[in-house]
């Protein structure tokens, strides 16, 4: 450890800096490397970890200044390497976390130091109570106006409201608008028979369920589970394990989703009745 010239602020040089950017470049090679082999996109990932994209892509490129502490930047890789499937703990055990303590002479070595006196802390006690005092009287001034405002508003919208009714000769017709819409839409579109998907988890795989647009499931589920979704129109299922899933569609013989490790998605639209 060295220090730099006597009078100057004491810096440290920047070999922890260095390794911790090194850690950090050879980590998010290897997480960008699976991902990839993974099949699984930035997006993915941010849906499994909930670490925003822009961290993520940091740790990729290892990309020191764009991340915070050190300590939270061991954590965001061990939550990524954990949801690639990697033993996190021994993957970030390396990367350099602890703290420099920086040992500073004292500026003022020879200044002298005089002892407070009872009248000075008399003094003090005073003007801590008049600040206080002055500055909570500001406060009530500042939220009493507002307050005499929101009690003036009602009437000038009561009168805004009320004039105009008086020179209407016929009561306002309320219409449904959302009835309306409804029925057009049961004229214009056909009826379709419900759509059903069973899933049976024979591997732990990540799961995400879309029902006509909305997402019904996301998830990891383990071995064993099974779980069924419907829809009236349509329903998307993505695993990403594949080949740890059957998929039964309508009640029909199970089938395997895919190869297992690789990422796949069906979309399986209801039939119109006939």
């Amino acid at each position: 450890m060295k220090w730099l010239k006597k009078g100057k602020k004491a810096e440290l040089e920047p070999s922890l800096q260095q390794q911790r950017t090194e850690k950090l470049a050879q980590m998010g090679a290897e997480l960008a490397k699976l991902r990839q082999q993974q099949g699984l996109s930035l997006l993915d990932v941010v849906i499994l970890t909930k670490i925003p994209e822009r961290l993520l892509q940091a740790i990729e490129a290892g990309n020191l200044k764009e991340l915070p502490e050190p300590v939270y930047i061991q954590a965001l890789v061990r939550q990524f390497a954990d949801a690639l499937g990697l033993n996190a703990e021994e993957f970030v055990k390396d990367f350099p976390i602890e703290f420099e303590q920086l040992c500073l002479k004292p500026i003022f070595k020879d200044f002298p130091v005089r002892p407070l006196r009872p009248i000075h802390l008399y003094f003090l006690y005073i003007g801590v109570i008049f600040s206080s005092v002055s500055g909570l009287s500001q406060f009530l001034n500042q939220n009493s106006l507002p307050a005499n405002n929101i009690q003036t508003q009602p009437s000038l919208q009561t009168q805004e409201i009320v004039q105009p009714q008086e020179n209407m000769q016929q009561p306002p017709v309320a219409v449904s608008l959302s009835s309306v819409d409804t029925q057009q839409q049961r004229q214009s579109s056909p009826e379709s028979e419900e759509v059903q998907v069973g899933l049976t988890l024979q591997e732990k795989s990540w799961i995400r369920v879309v029902a006509d647009g909305k997402i019904a499931y996301e998830g990891e589920l383990p071995e064993g589970t099974q779980r069924t979704w419907k829809a009236q129109e349509e329903l998307k299922v993505k695993a990403g394990n594949a080949g740890g899933v059957l998929v039964s569609v309508n009640h029909q013989e199970a089938k395997q989703m895919g190869e297992s490790g690789q990422v796949e998605e069906m979309r399986i639209a209801a039939k119109p009745r006939s």
